[in-house]
């Protein structure tokens, strides 16, 4: 198959590719690029572990054309789990989870990551009810989510307090 020339913005990185046109983007943000963060755990969007964010909004990259995705100028920036950190530290959130056990085989961790990032950048202190149900579409069959929950409140607290959870 021909390949195409696109340009990904990538965790604040331009990038220029040739990729088939039927190249899904977690393909291509994880042979490509080299970003293995985000997972592949159904292919149908059901579970969430692909999750990445398309200018701030959480989106299933197993389901989405890479290609489609192009640096136009006025956006489609993709932002994964290894462009969280800040300032080579992990988060408040990365960190929270690690420390209220809201990962355990890690394996779903970089969809919510995503997740609760762009909840938290549009909504610095949601309730317990809009966290439950911004996690609502991520799927874990290990920790029963109330770690998830009690983390991602640590984090909110830290955030307030300027102090690393």
């Amino acid at each position: 198959m021909k390949k195409e020339l696109i340009e990904l913005k990538v965790n604040g990185r331009r990038h220029e590719l040739a990729i088939e046109p039927s190249k899904l983007l977690l393909d291509t943000l994880r042979e490509d690029l080299g970003l293995t963060g985000s997972k592949r755990g159904c292919d149908d969007s059901s579970c969430g572990a692909c999750a990445v964010l398309l200018d701030g909004t959480p989106m299933l990259a197993c389901t989405m054309l890479a290609a489609a995705y192009q640096c136009d100028g006025g956006g489609n920036e993709v932002t994964t789990v290894e462009g969280v950190a800040e300032h080579g530290a992990l988060a408040a959130i990365q960190k929270a989870y690690g420390d209220w056990g809201g990962s355990q085989c890690g394996y779903c961790t970089p969809g919510f990551m995503m997740t609760v990032k762009s909840l938290l950048d549009n909504n610095p202190e949601p309730t317990e009810e809009e966290i439950k149900r911004a996690l609502s579409s991520n799927l874990c069959r290990c920790t029963g989510y109330t770690q998830m929950y009690e983390a991602v409140k640590a984090a909110i607290k830290a955030e307030q307090q300027g102090t690393n959870v």
